[in-house]
């Protein structure tokens, strides 16, 4: 990818619609799946394989922290791959991003854990890295996915197309989950602490290799072919989208703000509130069982629900989520991106002030709030494939996008769980906090989107600065 020509315009016909439709979801299913991989791992295993510590509350969060390095490396991630998708096209740095991304998830199932001897220090160093690059290959790949998919699509399906990419993100996130829960249904605890976990990393190889065969039988979008043609190709996209495109990168940003915080509260934060034990006597008992030592005074209780029962749970509540992803295409085109997304982020506000009712209203209070959570995710994220790649012209857009998009996980995602974790201890157990929190962040993706302007009719193809 060091080379700096560009691809000569293809002969080949435009990419169908089926082959569109798979390349651009199978390689977000893909990234997604190795991504949320990690995210399970980081409430379930980690926290004892690489953070030993006498206090739980620190090896959770120390596990969180490096959840939150991939979030740090993304938007380097959309530089880097962002260049090149400008300059070289998007298929080739498709191809690239996934497997940055594979190869780092797959060297994770082969790690040795902290209690390993020798590897105390460095078990967890090499965590770090490998968590970098998984976050280096999904800062480059959704923006390709997503242009992929819409630089594609016909006229007025831009929205509709879009979601496919999106569509990933439940896809990864139950196949993710599915498989925790298999490994940990059918092993022993000690089985599944030694090698189990593993398996879901070391797995990701084989979709890889499924998705490289799809991706490789691409042909280059339309939008940049006609880059090419022009003779447009930005020598650097980077400062090119800054000096031109500020204003969209800035408002991209916040607009992505209350999606990413909505999400991470709803698979990580949930996960981990849902399954801490609900009293001092039960997580005593529970840390006695497991030989564990354990302190009472940092202790804060949860709701006591098992993992896996939890997990079966998450899995319903992201059905909806794909759901309404796909429900949001045509909600979009009919209603204009900007509308749509206003009110579903009203409603992301107000279901932030819902955390303490919902959470407290026992099994049924508990599904209901990933339901609508759930819902709403799948409103928010859907229209996203189409509103941040038409907010640029075409020769930097894969740049701009990738950039709003990622910048916006570290100002929403990387710190989401953190921040959660430290208000529900502020709180002594209420969500309370955490729900104020996530309704403040969703008021500043309304203003942004306020001041934004409709992109339903703005050019896409022949669009250049």
């Amino acid at each position: 990818m060091s080379s700096t020509t560009v691809d000569a315009p293809p002969t080949t016909p435009r990419n169908t619609r089926g082959r569109v439709i798979l390349a651009s979801l199978i390689g977000t299913s893909i990234e997604f799946y190795d991504f949320y991989v990690y995210a399970t791992a980081a409430v379930l295993v980690f926290p004892t394989l690489f953070f030993a510590n006498s206090d739980p509350t620190i090896s959770l969060l120390s596990s969180f922290a490096v959840f939150g390095v991939a979030f740090v490396a993304r938007p380097v991630g959309s530089i880097v791959f962002g260049h090149f998708g400008d300059r070289i096209g998007r298929k080739r740095t498709l191809v690239a991003s996934l497997l940055t991304m594979g190869i780092a998830t797959v060297l994770i199932g082969a790690l040795p854990t902290g209690q390993t001897p020798g590897w105390e220090i460095l078990a967890p160093g090499f965590l770090v890295l490998f968590r970098f690059c998984q976050g280096l290959g999904l800062g480059g790949e959704w923006s390709g996915a997503a242009l992929l998919a819409t630089e594609n699509a016909p006229k007025g399906r831009r929205a509709i197309y879009g979601t496919f990419p999106q569509l990933g993100a439940p896809i990864g996130f139950i196949i993710a989950n599915v498989v925790f829960l298999i490994l940990s249904t059918t092993l022993s605890t000690e089985a599944f602490l030694a090698w189990g976990w593993r398996v879901p990393f070391l797995a990701s190889a084989v979709l890889v290799i499924i998705g490289l065969y799809v991706r490789f039988k691409l042909v280059e979008t339309p939008a940049f072919t006609r880059v090419v043609e022009k003779g447009e190709v930005a020598k650097l996209p980077l400062a090119r989208v800054f000096k031109t495109s500020w204003r969209p990168l800035i408002l991209g940003t916040f607009i992505m703000l209350a999606t990413y915080v909505l999400f991470y509260l709803m698979t990580t934060f949930t996960l981990t509130f849902g399954t801490t034990a609900s009293s001092v006597e039960n997580a005593q008992a529970a840390a006695d069982a497991a030989g564990k030592p354990f302190d009472a005074s940092s202790f804060v209780p949860g709701l006591g629900y098992s993992r896996n029962d939890f997990l079966i749970m998450l899995v319903v509540g992201c059905v909806f989520f794909g759901i309404f992803t796909l429900v949001s295409g045509p909600l979009a085109e009919r209603f204009g991106r900007r509308m749509t997304l206003i009110w579903t982020t009203i409603g992301i506000a107000a279901f932030g002030l819902l955390f303490v009712p919902l959470f407290a209203g026992g099994f049924v209070g508990v599904m209901t709030l990933l339901i609508v959570g759930f819902t709403l995710m799948g409103l928010t994220f859907g229209p996203m494939g189409s509103q941040l790649p038409e907010l640029f012209p075409a020769n930097v857009r894969y740049t701009g996008s990738a950039i709003s998009y990622n910048v916006a996980s570290i100002l929403g995602a990387a710190v989401a769980p953190f921040i959660a974790v430290a208000l529900w201890q502020a709180a002594d157990g209420s969500p309370a906090l955490v729900g104020n929190y996530l309704s403040l962040m969703a008021l500043i993706t309304l203003g942004a989107l306020i001041i934004s302007r409709e992109t339903r009719d703005v050019e896409f193809d022949t669009r250049l600065t």
